[in-house]
């Protein structure tokens, strides 16, 4: 058992599960993190996309009585019902369009560069949007006191998770954030912070664990058992790093707008590209 390649697993766990529902991307800091480790290859790709599941059960596990809920009323009561239809309509777009074009995303901006580039446009999109809240609506978002067109994720319907969903497609470009373009997207259309964040978090079930299952089951023939302690030791740091971000994010929602998150973006790209055009860090393709 290669202890080294077990330890990179656990850091690779920890840096999707904390970033994974925060507007910074996980999937770019995945590739730039791997990239550091040394970590590369279509293996640690499928590793990468695959871990995405661990961070996944962590919204299971945090909402397992609403999920459960649905799961028993979807045969007859009508809200379980519009929650189960708004995710899968939402769900859709992604399915086709990662379907259709993932491996030609994979081939040519899964590197830092791009993804460097990503963060720094997400960046100034996000401060854009907190522009332009401020402007709407003034202290009254942050305070609470504003009523939001979508207050809680019942109150949404099909055109609603559609649009999220279309906005979810943004993320298949690496360093743009399926929970920046999610959450952020979804407070433009009318959603409150909290409501928005928690969709994002119920979608991303489907979305992920379909993603890595699909993943899995295309590079089977390029996996061994002997991975297994990789894949386990990843989705475990994944799981327990994911579940401490998702209770600190839903109570930072509440009061605080998502500038902060665009400032690191904006210095992190800066950062990324600097280091790149020096040779200071040789990033790993």
């Amino acid at each position: 058992m290669d202890v080294i390649l077990l330890i990179k697993a656990a850091i690779m766990g920890i840096v999707e599960g904390l970033t994974e529902f925060l507007p910074i991307s996980s999937t770019g800091h995945l590739i730039l993190a791997g990239s550091l480790l040394n970590f590369v290859g279509e293996k640690a790709k499928v590793f990468e996309i695959a871990i995405q599941t661990g961070a996944m059960f962590a919204v299971v596990w945090e909402y397992r009585e609403r999920l459960a809920n649905t799961l028993r009323g979807i045969a007859g009561e009508r809200p379980a019902q519009r929650f189960a239809m708004n995710v899968l309509v939402a769900f859709i777009p992604a399915a086709v369009l990662g379907l259709a074009f993932g491996k030609l995303v994979k081939a040519h901006l899964f590197h830092p560069v791009p993804v460097a580039l990503a963060f720094i446009v997400g960046g100034f999109i996000i401060l854009w949007v907190e522009a332009r809240h401020k402007r709407l609506y003034g202290d009254m978002d942050m305070q609470g006191t504003r009523r939001a067109r979508i207050e809680t994720v019942d109150d949404m319907g099909p055109l609603d998770a559609l649009k999220v969903g279309l906005l979810q497609c943004l993320a298949l470009i690496p360093g743009t954030s399926r929970s920046g373009a999610t959450i952020i997207g979804g407070v433009v259309l009318g959603m409150s912070r909290k409501a928005a964040a928690e969709f994002s978090f119920y979608l991303g079930i489907p979305t992920l664990m379909g993603a890595g299952a699909y993943s899995v089951l295309k590079q089977r023939d390029a996996l061994a058992w002997g991975d297994l302690p990789m894949f386990a030791v990843g989705l475990v740091f994944a799981f327990i790093s994911a579940l401490l971000c998702i209770r600190w994010l839903i109570r930072y929602v509440s009061n605080h707008d998502f500038k902060i998150f665009a400032w690191y973006r904006i210095a992190f790209g800066l950062v990324v590209l600097a280091t790149w055009q020096t040779g200071t860090i040789v990033w790993a393709d």
